[in-house]
């Protein structure tokens, strides 16, 4: 046994037998978490004191450094605990699991340590990064189809075909009290009380581990999860109380893109979570930039997801002098998107506002417009003339608030201006910035679409070769920003009678689609 394990064992079975044994389920899983067999492949990561960010929130901050895994991950812990449990002849045969991401580098190198053979089921869509890393590791990577339910489907298939165990990604005791090793490090780390932790949560595991540990030794301390507003099936769950599955995902913080959560994580999070937060894309790549400035290290959307709640947790509640801890739970992040990262961590961190504004078209209204901005700081302005009588802007200002966009907004609307705060419009930020002036006059009955379309060879090829009606395509806007999908912005010139067969076309290629044609930014730069 590594001393270091053994250390740990003796510290945690010291203040296990010391406690108050609140419940059976929790006695059951500290347990597990006291027994949980991690250091021979995980290594205890630092606590880190953020000094800069403690400052600026008017509490004690710390993060807890699982970027600073072999491989970058907390998901390492969980996957060897389960894996080390398994009978020799179950390992001999080999394991198999499902991930585009941490849990598959997780098993991969579990995998190598244990001298096992490891297959990987990964989405078409995988970046190449990722599925190198897990070859790195020794490990064959199937991929198949273009999501992650295809490729768990495609495991289970494999695991029965060829006898081999599967290694959930979070829904397994053994998964979770691997990842409940996380929680007993920092109580061993900060002896003193601490107020809250903050977890990012995806299927659970992490959230349910560390809340196991938590609420069995130091009770008193909240355990705060948090979700993206696109991805949040584990706090519409606790709020209806049974679990949901979400029709879609968004894919930014791929690493907690789960439609449903598990069904123990979700027995365990009703009795040890005592709140949840929900933030924005925005907000999560402001937190990305807040712990680099802090402690130089870039993490991954989902690595950054609980600073991202800890800041809105203590901007909505006003607190201070607390002490509170966010795990830090990854940095397997692809390089292009940090350049997305940078252009929307202004936005987050509510240092930039996006307006439109409606000028009349006549001498002198461009500089008389630009006069009413004041001290305001300009960002960006995209100018186009709209007609023989008005004109439009986008404009991009720097400000000091979250309020202080809609306090521009009003007072160039005092001023006789038509004007719309954007900061909250997705499509505004991510498309519309980049084509205002793009109208065309003879497309009658456009509308407007945002798709998400697979980054794998040829998915554009087959989603025009199967469009066998008779629809126009008139305006088209691709970013990719290194994810595994990338997102168009559509226009199409469509009859109303032919939009329920359109939308019906989309859902049979699988393509996950949002009809924007009333939106307000499509309509004043687009229509």
């Amino acid at each position: 046994m590594p001393a270091a394990e053994a250390q740990n064992r003796q510290f945690y079975w010291i203040l296990f037998e010391s406690g108050t044994l609140l419940r059976p389920m929790l006695d059951a899983y500290l347990k597990r978490i006291l027994l949980a067999r991690v250091y021979e492949a995980a290594t205890e990561t630092s606590l880190d004191f953020a000094p800069a960010l403690s400052r600026r929130f008017r509490n004690r901050i710390w993060l807890k450094r699982e970027d600073e895994q072999p491989v970058f991950s907390f998901k390492l812990r969980g996957a060897y605990n389960k894996m080390i449990g398994l009978p020799p002849e179950a390992l001999a045969k080999g394991v198999v699991a499902s991930s585009a991401g941490n849990h598959a580098q997780g098993v991969a190198l579990s995998a190598q340590k244990l001298g096992a053979k490891a297959t990987i089921v990964m989405p078409v869509t995988t970046p190449q990064i990722k599925v190198d890393a897990v070859k790195s590791f020794g490990a064959e990577v199937v991929l198949v189809g273009d999501n992650y339910d295809a490729a768990y489907e495609h495991a289970l298939a494999l695991q029965k075909e060829q006898g081999l165990t599967f290694i959930h990604p979070y829904d397994d005791p053994d998964v979770i009290a691997g990842q409940g090793t996380v929680g007993m490090e920092i109580m061993k780390q900060h002896p003193a009380p601490i107020d809250a932790v903050f977890v990012a949560v995806g299927g659970g595991g992490l959230i349910a581990g560390v809340g196991v540990a938590f609420k069995a030794l130091r009770p008193s301390t909240k355990i705060i999860g948090v979700e993206p507003e696109d991805a949040d099936a584990m706090t519409r769950s606790l709020e209806l109380g049974k679990r949901v599955k979400l029709e879609r995902v968004g894919r930014f913080a791929d690493g907690v893109a789960v439609r449903q959560v598990g069904k123990e994580t979700f027995r365990i999070a009703r009795e040890v979570v005592d709140q949840m937060i929900v933030v924005s894309n925005d907000e999560i790549c402001a937190a990305m930039k807040d712990i680099f400035e802090d402690r130089r290290c870039v993490l991954e959307p989902a690595g950054a997801l609980a600073f991202a709640g800890l800041k809105r947790y203590v901007e909505t509640t006003g607190c201070k002098d607390r002490s509170f801890v966010s795990i830090a739970c990854g940095a397997n992040v692809n390089f292009d998107s940090l350049r997305h990262v940078s252009e929307r961590a202004e936005i987050g961190e509510r240092r930039e506002a996006v307006i439109a504004v409606e000028i009349p078209e006549e001498p002198g209204s461009f500089r008389q417009f630009c006069s009413e901005l004041g001290g305001y700081e300009v960002t960006e302005l995209n100018y186009r003339f709209a007609g023989r009588n008005k004109g439009h802007v986008f404009l991009g200002v720097k400000t000091n608030s979250a309020f202080e966009g809609e306090q521009l907004a009003e007072a160039l609307r005092r001023a006789g201006y038509a004007a719309l705060n954007l900061t909250d419009n997705e499509m505004a930020k991510l498309h519309i910035r980049h084509m205002v002036g793009g109208r065309a006059e003879s497309a009658a009955g456009e509308r407007f679409y945002h798709v998400a379309f697979p980054e794998r060879k040829g998915a554009l090829g087959e989603f025009l070769d199967k469009m066998k009606q008779p629809w126009f395509i008139t305006l088209f806007h691709y970013r990719n920003h290194g994810s595994d999908f990338g997102r168009v912005f559509l226009g199409i010139q469509i009859p109303d009678r032919d939009v329920p067969v359109f939308e019906r076309y989309l859902r049979i290629l699988g393509y996950e689609h949002t009809d924007e044609t009333d939106n307000p930014a499509c309509k004043l730069f687009l229509e």
